[in-house]
């Protein structure tokens, strides 16, 4: 810390233009103009005058010149301008203080926190986009800070892990002290004093320590979203930072709270492949805004409201509309200007270039949704008292953030499910002579165009003649019906399906794998199951790299066209009449690869006149939907074309079968279709 000039009082003057003075000098010169002992003298003087609460914000400040180090300069300053703000306001308003509402912290910060708990609901409305940018700003920090803290269970002795945790509280208090948020000042100041003790090592880190660190980020995490619901104008939840919680960390500080109850008795562990970062990764809030640019110099990077990004992928998507029908144009075959094509061509290279850019742009990490399941796994395997390990791999894996968003309750189901009904108990393992500590997986990395996202467990695996016996119970399988194996264990996420014996209060009421299908479906994804009973499961999530694009097949049904998305085709045919039949009960069926598999008229479905209804004269596109493969009769294919999706509308977005529209090359507009809803409805 620089010796700075200190204000010596050489006559009586008032506190107002020694505040003023002080405002002066950092204004002028920053936080290294200014030194503790100056706002101990507007204390002493604040003191004297009878103002005690002036004296106990000075005095507060004053402390936190002393703990600053030289690199904290550019947050101090914002501390003490903020600091000194408010003093000025309570010398015009004295009787501010007595709207405030206590909050139980050390004597010496107590007065001053109740000040800035007023002034906070005043800077709501004083400085909006600060707000939202400490908001944004604080939630990466909490995110940075939980996937730190499981790495510090496992590791209580890493130095650097400990203090990257230090600075991410302590940075938020300044930002929050400088804004007048009190209570979040006030709980991460108890945490950040929490940590000094076990940096310095005074303090151990137990699991109880990261437990009270973990509480308090979900508390601060549910305080700045209250913030973000009171800038929409509307009432947020009642805070949860309370007494009781500042004198849960004190008791913690103080080694008071004995070791409780991890009877599991293994801290979870997020192991890092070696083609990983080395790291958890972490992203920013993908609600609202997203980084762009991969330094960690914040020069070469800039925020952007996601709604901004949002409208520029779609531009993108209507020039490359436009590059397409201009490619396809048939004026454009009788050009002759070597010149004019070639621009064209350079023209289609940029155009192709700027729409992968911008695709780019959206991707995030999956690794935030990894460390987000890490915390899951350590705090269900310790209600559930089993042992668990959890592995992550690919973490630097990236994919849309609109479907890494809705990516988050998947993961958590699987996970929730895999915890209470895959994996056994300690005891259960080792008679079976497995390791008492089970595995949970979770790799992610790309295949084919795709996003793939493994979820594997070491437990129990999926029991084939139970669900099959349960289905059949419940309705969803006649007697008497062959089905795969992956047919079968497909059951599981029918809605309302358990095999469970028990309801717990972490699963077992059927809604949770439900609730997955549904997401991945949203995001035109399917899932596959392997599993192998008494060596566990392991589920296929198979997402696409972005909503924005599709990669599909032309198929000509009468004088319309549609678009079949890639990822739902196995095999395009024309069938010959041997292996034609009909079955009865189950309509026409074709025998491809020694599998009977059902044929859906496309003209039928959709009530239009082919071209042929002879099959022997058209095509077969074989198709995949939830785990079934069925034939779609075509009159003709075209061929593969890469398209923008464009939604229909509010009218007509809910069509059985219909997913949305594209602009082909021709100009002409073909309806995308969505194999589970042409599955659900055959015809």
């Amino acid at each position: 810390m620089l010796v700075a000039e200190t204000i010596v009082p050489t006559q009586p003057a008032s506190l107002r233009d020694r505040i003023d003075e002080v405002s002066t000098r950092l204004i002028l010169r920053g936080a290294t103009g200014l030194a503790s002992v100056d706002f101990e003298l507007l204390g002493q003087s604040a003191q004297e005058q009878g103002n005690d609460l002036v004296a106990a914000i000075a005095r507060d400040l004053s402390r936190q010149i002393a703990e600053a180090s030289s690199s904290d300069q550019t947050d101090l300053t914002r501390i003490l301008s903020g600091g000194l703000v408010r003093m000025q306001a309570l010398l015009k308003e004295p009787a501010v203080a007595a709207t405030v509402e206590s909050i139980s912290v050390e004597p010496s910060e107590k007065t001053a926190s109740q000040i800035q708990a007023n002034a906070a609901i005043q800077s709501l409305s004083a400085d909006m986009d600060l707000i939202r940018e400490f908001v944004t700003e604080s939630l990466e920090h909490l995110s940075t800070i939980e996937g730190q803290v499981l790495i510090l269970e496992k590791n209580n002795t890493a130095a650097e892990t400990l203090n990257s945790i230090f600075r991410a509280f302590h940075t938020i208090k300044g930002l929050a002290g400088f804004l007048e948020f009190a209570d979040v000042q006030a709980l991460a100041h108890e945490v950040e004093t929490l940590l000094d003790l076990a940096r310095t090592a005074r303090l151990t880190v137990t699991s109880q320590v990261v437990d009270v660190v973990l509480e308090s980020t979900d508390v601060l995490r549910q305080e700045l979203h209250g913030i973000e619901i009171r800038l929409g104008g509307n009432i947020p939840p009642p805070s949860r930072i309370n007494e009781s919680l500042l004198l849960k960390i004190r008791k913690v500080s103080r080694g008071e709270v004995e070791q409780s109850g991890n009877t599991a008795g293994a801290p979870v562990a997020s192991s890092i492949s070696p083609e990983g970062s080395g790291k958890i990764a972490t992203a920013p809030p993908a609600e609202r805004r997203i980084e762009v640019g991969r330094s960690s110099d914040s020069s070469s990077s800039v925020r952007i409201d996601t709604a901004k990004l949002d409208q520029l992928m779609d531009m993108v998507g209507e020039m490359v509309i436009a590059q397409t029908l201009i490619e396809h144009s048939p004026a454009l075959s009788m050009v002759q200007d070597v010149r004019f094509l070639k621009d064209l061509t350079h023209l289609a290279r940029i155009t192709s270039d700027v729409q992968r850019i911008t695709t780019g742009m959206r991707m995030v990490p999956i690794g935030t949704q990894m460390q987000k399941t890490a915390r899951l796994v350590r705090d269900l395997s310790r209600r559930a008292k089993k042992e668990i390990v959890l592995e992550t791999f690919g973490e630097d894996t990236e994919l849309d953030k609109t479907i890494a968003e809705e990516l988050a309750d998947p993961l958590l189901h699987m996970v929730r499910n895999s915890i209470d009904h895959g994996i056994e108990p300690p005891e259960e393992r080792i008679a079976l002579g497995k390791n008492p500590t089970a595995r949970i997986r979770i790799a992610a990395y790309h295949q084919s165009g795709q996003i793939v996202v493994e979820i594997s467990d070491d437990g129990r695996g999926l029991n084939r003649e139970k669900i099959l016996a349960k289905a059949q119970q419940n309705g969803l399988v006649q007697s008497g019906t062959q089905l795969t194996d992956n047919e079968i264990f497909l059951l599981i996420f029918e809605a309302g399906f358990s095999t469970a014996d028990k309801v717990t209060d972490i699963s077992g009421r059927g809604v949770g794998m439900d609730v997955v299908r549904k997401h991945v479906q949203k995001l035109r994804g399917r899932i596959d199951i392997q599993s192998e009973q008494g060596k566990g499961t392991t589920f296929y999530l198979k997402l696409p790299l972005t909503l924005a694009i599709i990669e599909g097949l032309v198929i000509v049904v009468g004088d319309q066209r549609y678009i079949v998305p890639i990822y739902s085709t196995k095999e395009i045919l024309r069938p010959k009449a041997e292996m034609l039949s009909t079955v009865q009960g189950r309509g026409e069926m074709a025998m491809v690869h020694d599998t009977l598999l059902p044929i859906v008229r496309l003209h039928r479905r959709f009530e239009m006149k082919p071209r042929t209804t002879s099959l022997a004269d058209g095509m077969l596109v074989v198709v995949e939907s939830e785990g079934r493969q069925f034939c779609l009769f075509v009159d003709e294919v075209t061929g593969k074309q890469e398209v923008v999706i464009k939604s229909l509308g509010e009218s007509f977005k809910n069509i059985p079968g219909i997913a949305g529209c594209a602009i082909l090359g021709d100009g002409r507009v073909g309806l995308i279709l969505d194999m589970d809803g042409i599955s659900n409805g055959r015809s």
